[in-house]
């Protein structure tokens, strides 16, 4: 890896000893991939234009969405490539979290692929079974958590320790349940992401803020001084992802460029599962599960309202929300779309200012 070969070099020059620090590597790392996004995605968008083929809009969906119908997908190609290059470059190869990180990455934004790649061959808006999707997140899912239990140095029955807030010391779970939890959370904030994924630069503002608060955690948690000062549980290696949660962000940064409102393009099940397992999977490995659920609280609502809208109207025949998830219902209530996405991310911002000054209490 290029970070790795710089700093070999620190003994012939001595600033290069600059990519020893996770802070420079994580500034570089979010840079690049910015730059990356911002450069290549107008080749993306111009060649979905030249073969004519784009989203197809779900019939169900509000009718104002009609108009982005043949709008260029599947963005989330460039914005993984992106995540995958810069991490080869700057995260250090010798951590395994790094490779679990990605490998999450690459797991779930294969599936989000195949998906793609069904709706457009196909040219309508489902791709994947819903029983085939969640049958291959899990089997992801629990692959990575087995990796990450066997890559502990301190062991599995360490590895499996669970932090719960308001608790000064970490819960012992049973294996067989924590591997349960760690894969509900993967899965979850993949399909959560997923549903967010609904209105222009939506997903993509919410992933980054999500992305921001669990880099923060990740840095930390591997720093065993301010890990103990502020009684979180001290991981290994962990600060390893925040590099990880750094090209991310900067990622993102780069196809919002092209993915505001009005959007010209659009990120597709390939970049919505794939960062969304991604960001699971760093909060398993970070013991961040619970304040994922804080911070995470756009994906966690988006969840709930479709589960309570099916739910409700399976049991009584009446709907809760206009449409679900609930961005569309904010949409139908009359609300302007660019109105409802940056109050989205408002409620983002808050809830990681809310996990943050919680921090320490235990």
């Amino acid at each position: 890896m290029l970070s790795d070969f710089l700093y070999g070099l620190r003994s012939f020059y001595s600033p290069f000893n600059v990519f020893h620090y996770i802070t420079f590597r994580m500034a570089l790392g979010a840079m690049a991939a910015f730059l990356l996004c911002f450069f290549l995605m107008p080749a993306w968008i111009r060649l979905f234009e030249r073969r004519g083929v784009g989203q197809v809009i779900r019939k169900a969906g509000p009718k104002a969405h009609r108009r982005k119908s043949g709008t260029p997908t599947m963005g989330g190609v460039v914005v993984v490539g992106a995540i995958t290059v810069c991490i080869l470059l700057f995260a250090r190869p010798g951590n395994p979290l790094v490779w679990l990180g990605l490998f999450s990455l690459l797991w779930f934004g294969t599936i989000g692929f195949v998906d793609d790649w069904m709706k457009l061959r196909q040219r309508r808006s489902r791709g994947l079974s819903a029983p085939a999707k969640l049958l291959w997140q899990f089997i992801g899912a629990i692959l990575l958590t087995c990796g990450y239990l066997l890559s502990r140095p301190y062991g599995i029955e360490q590895g499996s320790l669970m932090v719960l807030p308001f608790i000064k010391h970490a819960v012992p779970v049973p294996l067989l349940l924590y591997l349960f939890v760690a894969a509900l959370v993967m899965v979850g904030t993949s399909n959560g992401v997923n549903l967010t994924d609904g209105l222009d630069g939506l997903a993509a503002g919410c992933v980054a803020l999500a992305a921001v608060g669990l880099l923060v955690l990740a840095y930390v948690s591997g720093n065993k001084p301010i890990s103990s000062y502020l009684r979180i549980a001290y991981v290994p290696n962990a600060g390893e992802l925040a590099v990880l949660g750094s090209i991310v962000v900067g990622a993102l940064m780069g196809f919002l460029w092209y993915n505001a409102y009005p959007a010209q393009v659009f990120m597709g099940d390939l970049g919505a599962l794939g960062l969304g397992g991604m960001l699971g999977a760093i909060a398993v490995f970070t013991k961040s599960e619970v304040p994922l659920v804080i911070f995470g609280g756009v994906f966690v609502l988006e969840s709930v309202s479709v589960l309570a809208q099916v739910g409700v109207y399976k049991l009584i025949r009446r709907r809760i929300f206009l449409m679900a998830p609930l961005h569309h219902h904010f949409e139908l209530s009359g609300v302007h779309e660019s109105k409802v996405i940056v109050r989205f991310w408002i409620f983002g911002v808050l809830l990681i200012v809310a996990m943050l000054s919680m921090l320490k209490l235990r």
